[in-house]
């Protein structure tokens, strides 16, 4: 009983970790990435013009910042599920989203019309945060359970 609470406990602490890097990775994510579309979309973004950008350099940055989530969401999903199947769909599943995402982004930026300020602001989140991860959680506890 006592090692399966420890166990738990571990669990528990390794996800919370791999949380604070998440929260880190948002803090300072001013000072770890190139990303012109950080003021832009804090400000009435309906009514500016796009602001000017460096596309190798955004493109370098949102990779980096992309795979940092990518590999602590991987590591959440192993420190929860324990199984090496799950990542590696997981991983094949964000390399897709990866090219979708920013495919669709670039092509955006490239047609932008202002009434596409919120597909662009949407596809941008989805580059820049875990948000796949709080999907993959319940979808893999379902199929596991399921199972």
């Amino acid at each position: 009983m006592l090692n399966k609470f420890f166990i738990q406990g571990s669990r528990i602490f390794k996800v919370a970790l791999l949380f604070l890097c998440f929260v880190l990775i948002r803090f300072y994510e001013n000072a770890l990435f190139y990303d012109p579309f950080l003021n832009y979309f804090k400000g009435d973004f309906n009514q500016m013009p796009l602001p000017e950008f460096d596309a190798f350099r955004l493109v370098l940055h949102l990779v980096f910042r992309y795979g940092l989530n990518m590999i602590l969401s991987l590591a959440m999903l192993y420190v929860i599920f324990k199984d090496w199947m799950m990542i590696q769909f997981s991983f094949v599943l964000y390399g897709i989203a990866f090219v979708v995402l920013l495919t669709a982004f670039f092509v955006l930026i490239s047609i932008y019309e202002s009434h596409n300020n919120l597909a662009l602001f949407y596809l941008r989140r989805f580059l820049i945060q875990p948000i796949f991860v709080l999907l993959f959680i319940p979808a893999f506890y379902f199929q596991k359970r399921n199972s």
